[in-house]
């Protein structure tokens, strides 16, 4: 039992480190193909290293003191969130979704993912929740849910690599 929850949780760490990779890598071909900006992740690490100063939502992120080590923060956060999700999938719908990925699963735990963004993050970093107080917020929404349905293709494609392995 112990061992099977292990390799579970160890497959899940690396269902989510490879979706975070994919969703990185679709965020890159859009900001060199298309000229799409993707998230600057050491404005994730500023909002982080001021959450234990008790400020938790910002009027412009990029106003807020810089914090030491933001970028590194701000990336290491974005993996363990992403891993979180993956642990989320696998608590859901357990160990058989690791023999036998369906996207189903991956569809609603990573476009679900998109939640956290939108009443969380943006609200947190100064856009408003659902990027109200964006220049454009229907664009925004939109880029996110994009960018959370490449997750979703990341944890079924990752899903399926560790499902070779498992």
């Amino acid at each position: 039992m112990a061992g099977s929850v292990s390799r579970e949780i160890i497959a899940a760490v690396v269902v989510g480190a490879g979706a975070t990779v994919v969703m990185d890598l679709w965020a890159a071909f859009q900001r060199h193909v298309f000229s799409i900006p993707s998230l600057n992740y050491a404005m994730v690490g500023r909002w982080l290293g001021h959450l234990p100063r008790g400020h938790f939502v910002h009027d412009s992120i990029g106003k807020a003191e810089p914090i030491k080590y933001e970028a590194a923060i701000g990336w290491i956060f974005h993996y363990i969130v992403g891993i979180a999700f993956a642990l989320l999938l696998v608590f859901v719908w357990g160990e058989e979704w690791l023999t036998q990925p369906s996207f189903l699963p991956a569809a609603i735990i990573g476009i679900g993912s998109v939640v956290a963004p939108f009443f969380i993050m943006q609200p947190g970093l100064g856009a408003g929740i659902l990027a109200s107080r964006t220049p454009n917020p229907w664009l925004s929404r939109f880029r996110s849910i994009v960018a959370h349905t490449s997750f979703a293709i990341g944890l079924y494609l990752a899903g399926l690599l560790v499902s070779l392995m498992y």
